[in-house]
């Protein structure tokens, strides 16, 4: 059995030295359930061990690349998208899975077919380059969707992609951006149509898994230093605070207001 073989949420493909990897829960629009986001921190210590990979695709089955985590199960207990029921929540565990994927030498080239909601967001601008379709959105809507800090991720990257301001609205007001606009703005490297993105994103990985190993690889390291030096100045804060907010009287509200499809009363004792 390969060490790919394990991965119930994930599939992944190698070929040309490329591995292909796919979010793979199509069913409920790919969203991050507990056995997913434990995925998505042990595949980037696989793809670094194999050596018939020099670039690695990051993608979503179906239309959608990712929407994020299942608000109804947080309606029914805090963080029940991803914790078994009596888990403690252990912040290093989703600290680990942006570090693992920092760490990961190998270009990412993110395939962003449809839309990227939440913690998704934030893996897909993780990647070295992203190649986003035209019509699907990107956001991070922790606050304004489920009343929580954006805390696992969201407050690194969008501020070193887009300037602290951009990034202050757009997380705050859980802003979705189209394609066009993402490019537009430098959140996103690359806009194509649809059905051209993962053949676009593979062909730029192609490229690099067949370019110079070693510059390409520690170029990649040396760059995301800065991002690590935000990691290590804000993850743990954020996380702390998003952790809090799960306790909050505006998360339960929004939560609620979801499971039963209405708008959302905040500030409400």
């Amino acid at each position: 059995m390969s060490n790919y073989a394990k991965y119930e949420c994930l599939t992944v493909e190698v070929a040309d030295k490329v591995a292909t990897v796919t979010l793979n829960r199509p069913q409920a629009r790919n969203a991050i359930n507990q056995k997913l986001i434990r995925e998505l921190r042990t595949i980037w210590d696989d793809l670094a061990d194999d050596h018939a990979v020099n670039a690695v695709v990051l993608t979503g089955a179906g239309d959608f690349f990712c929407v994020g985590g299942d608000v109804k199960a947080m309606s029914e207990r805090p963080g029940g998208d991803v914790l078994e029921e009596g888990e403690v929540h252990d912040p290093m565990i989703s600290r680990r899975g942006v570090t693992r994927q920092l760490e990961l030498d190998k270009p990412i080239i993110a395939a962003i077919n449809g839309d990227a909601i939440g913690l998704a967001a934030t893996h897909a601008l993780l990647c070295d380059i992203t190649v986003m379709a035209e019509d699907a959105r990107i956001g991070d809507t922790h606050v304004s969707r489920v009343g929580l800090v954006a805390g696992d991720g969201g407050t690194v990257i969008w501020p070193l992609l887009v300037g602290i301001n951009k990034a202050k609205e757009f997380l705050i007001r859980g802003t979705l951006l189209k394609g066009n606009e993402a490019e537009r703005i430098g959140l996103v490297n690359h806009v194509a149509p649809r059905a051209e993105v993962l053949a676009k994103a593979r062909a730029i990985a192609v490229e690099l898994a067949n370019g110079p190993t070693w510059a390409i690889r520690w170029t990649k390291l040396s760059i995301n230093q800065i991002v690590k030096e935000r990691v290590n100045m804000l993850l743990e804060a954020s996380m702390a605070l998003e952790q809090v907010t799960f306790e909050t009287a505006d998360h339960k509200e929004a939560t609620m207001s979801f499971k039963e499809k209405r708008k959302p009363r905040f500030g409400q004792a």
